[in-house]
């Protein structure tokens, strides 16, 4: 993102626009998720799979299970997340606080796209006051509802988008165009968990591996559930093989 040396002052606060209409903040904020890990998710006939890749700092020391992308909302609602892991938590204790919060006063479960809008309406606020900063991480939230099965992505802004399949995070692009290719209405789970491992491979940088990556399903019988490692690895033999390059190279 270039700056010219007139705008500089514009990027100072949150509350001041810039004279072409640009908050800064908030595309710094989308910054910080492009430099997080990918995730991605894919909607299928009867649930939704979501995949994210752990970025392990330390392979030899670092316990790969303390490192968490995706999380569980509530049992219908589960999350992926990309950008920065504390503002993640955050939004996602808000998120669970929400939904239980209904659960209480009207005996159901929150639907999908309500529980998005609450999320997005809590990151806008931190868009239009002074002293606070926008939340630098952008959520793929899966799950199903009375009205079927749902995924959305929401933005530091506060917007948000549905989509039949999607990814956010670091080298996107290259998971998107494999996903336009490929995607197809009416997929069942196994399907659906090949795409995503695909769409994600095809977006991990040189030498890069699917070896620690996190997959999760929720579907209207059973709720969310975690593949396990072996499980995982078990798909990504059933992957065909990765075709010419086309990654980026960006973290």
């Amino acid at each position: 993102m270039e700056m010219q040396p007139g705008q500089m002052a514009y990027d100072r606060a949150i509350t001041v626009f810039s004279p072409d209409g640009r908050l800064f903040q908030v595309e710094y904020a989308r910054e910080a998720v492009r430099r997080g890990a990918t995730t991605a998710g894919v909607v299928y006939d009867t649930g939704v799979v979501l995949i994210a890749d752990r970025r392990i700092p330390n392979p030899k020391l670092a316990e790969p299970s303390s490192l968490e992308k995706i999380h569980q909302i509530d049992e219908n609602i589960a999350c992926a997340t990309a950008g920065l892991v504390a503002d993640a938590r955050v939004l996602v204790d808000y998120a669970r606080l929400a939904a239980q919060i209904n659960r209480v006063t009207y005996a159901e479960p929150m639907s999908v796209d309500l529980l998005v809008r609450r999320i997005c309406d809590y990151k806008q606020q931190y868009t239009q006051f002074g002293g606070v900063r926008p939340f630098g991480t952008a959520l793929l939230v899966g799950g199903y509802d009375d009205s079927g099965v749902h995924l959305f992505e929401t933005e530091p802004s506060g917007s948000l988008t549905s989509f039949k399949a999607a990814s956010t995070g670091g080298n996107k692009g290259p998971v998107m165009e494999l996903f336009e290719q490929k995607y197809r209405p009416g997929m069942d789970r196994d399907s659906a968990i090949l795409l995503a491992l695909e769409g994600l491979r095809a977006g991990l940088d040189e030498g890069g591996s699917l070896a620690q990556v996190e997959v999760c399903t929720v579907q209207t019988e059973g709720g969310m559930t975690r593949l396990s490692g072996d499980e995982i690895q078990k798909f990504v033999a059933r992957l065909p093989a990765a075709g010419p390059s086309s990654r980026s190279g960006r973290s």
